[in-house]
């Protein structure tokens, strides 16, 4: 039988074996204290001489960081904490040399870690992070399937820009010219034809020279996308989502966050309603703060902070002006100029988390927006046909995976939000 230290409580007053990483060692006399790892969680291994055989003794001697173990020992509860567990060591066996960790406990540099970014998740930071994003992404899942939405997979090779012709990754593909996806968002709209309430989820990738605490290269998008839905709708579906993965993530991984320090009373008034202001609004807000800022441009890193600092819950923004939208977005007719299309800002700065509204579903408006925009008529020929063939209201959001998990979890920058992260001038490990 395999045993893990997750799983110990289960087997106080049983022999087990355990497989792992040494992570911290010390003596103190006859009595010699091993921290051990094994994915799962950490545990004091404690060897007192006469209780272990003597070549755990010597084998302890020739222990180093992040080594790989075995040791066999008696599971008994910790002597002074409640629900902390400890084994009494008989038995060492060590598996893997470990030799000169370039990891240890003093202060590294960024470049150091990043460069050393395979060895640097070990790290308790490092796992809670890792472990905050895992459920996050099944609290994602389990949001959109436990609410009759189809997972329906966008492809990877687009042969048109969804969200503009400057930031695209071209590939060759055979004999054609083709991009890696910037988005799903416009085949989920083909399948939402289909089935009425879908999502994709999985890597978009963005071709940024950008270098703030916000960006990757490659990173994870969910888009759900709803038939019949307007922005509203869209605003109301977006408030639930937000609102069930902080809670859910508050109460599955109150642990992982108390290691990260996060200060959790921030995330716990993440319950809706949120704030919604017209963009008009917010851009009067943010001229009084940002000299530098004129209305009827997009929000930067500094004007979103300014309107989200005014709310201790995520607050939306919608109606921005139509002129600086995507090609797909509707024009709201009741508010000519602008887009029905709507962002949501994170608290605490850590600015847009979601982008969506509503599309454009006259085939007509679409065709011209498309030539204005300087995109290739024949690349949009099948996109079309979704307006030309049945069209119909609907609206849909993206959600940027690591910017929340940045958000949830308190980091300063997105490059630990995902294992192995691609930033602008980083692409190793």
């Amino acid at each position: 039988m395999r045993y893990y230290v997750e799983d110990l409580a289960k087997h106080v007053g049983e022999k087990v074996d355990l497989k792992g990483w040494a992570y911290q060692t010390r003596s103190s006399g006859k009595v010699k204290f091993l921290e051990l790892r094994d994915g799962t969680g950490i545990v004091p291994c404690i060897f007192f001489k006469g209780e272990c055989d003597e070549e755990a003794l010597t084998a302890f001697e020739s222990l180093s960081q992040e080594c790989s173990v075995k040791v066999s020992g008696v599971v008994r509860k910790h002597p002074k904490h409640e629900n902390v567990f400890e084994i009494g060591a008989q038995t060492l066996e060590i598996i893997g040399k470990s030799e000169n960790y370039p990891i240890s406990p003093k202060d590294h540099g960024t470049d150091f870690l990043m460069e050393n970014r395979h060895l640097w998740i070990r790290s308790k930071k490092q796992v809670a992070t890792l472990r905050v994003r895992a459920e996050i992404v099944k609290a994602i899942r389990d949001f959109f399937d436990g609410r009759g939405f189809t997972l329906t997979d966008a492809p990877i090779f687009t042969p048109s820009a969804c969200e503009g012709t400057s930031n695209l990754f071209e590939t060759k593909y055979f004999d054609e010219k083709m991009y890696l996806s910037q988005s799903g968002q416009l085949y989920m709209e083909a399948t939402a034809a289909a089935m009425g309430k879908v999502y994709c989820f999985g890597p978009t990738f963005r071709a940024e020279k950008s270098k703030t605490r916000r960006h990757l290269i490659e990173f994870w998008m969910v888009e759900p996308e709803v038939a019949f839905n307007d922005m509203y709708d869209n605003m109301d579906l977006a408030e639930q989502f937000v609102e069930y993965v902080v809670q859910r993530t508050l109460k599955n991984k109150a642990e992982e966050l108390r290691v990260l320090e996060r200060d959790i009373t921030k995330l716990a008034p993440i319950k809706g309603p949120f704030p919604r202001m017209h963009y008009n609004e917010a851009a009067q807000l943010i001229a009084k703060e940002n000299p530098e800022f004129k209305i009827g441009d997009d929000f930067g890193a500094t004007d979103e902070t300014i309107v989200s600092s005014k709310f201790d819950k995520p607050v939306f923004v919608h109606h921005y002006p139509a002129a600086i939208k995507a090609f797909y977005m509707k024009e709201d007719p009741k508010d000519p100029g602008y887009a029905m299309g709507c962002d949501l800002l994170a608290t605490e700065g850590y600015g847009e988390i979601i982008g969506g509204g509503q599309r454009e579903d006259n085939l007509a408006i679409l065709e011209k927006k498309i030539t204005e925009h300087g995109l290739r008529e024949e690349d949009f020929r099948w996109y079309n046909d979704l307006r030309r063939y049945g069209s119909f209201p609907h609206s849909g959001f993206g959600l940027g995976l690591e910017r929340t998990v940045g958000w949830i979890c308190g980091l300063p920058h997105v490059r630990e939000t995902i294992a192995f992260p691609r930033l602008y001038g980083r692409s190793y490990p």
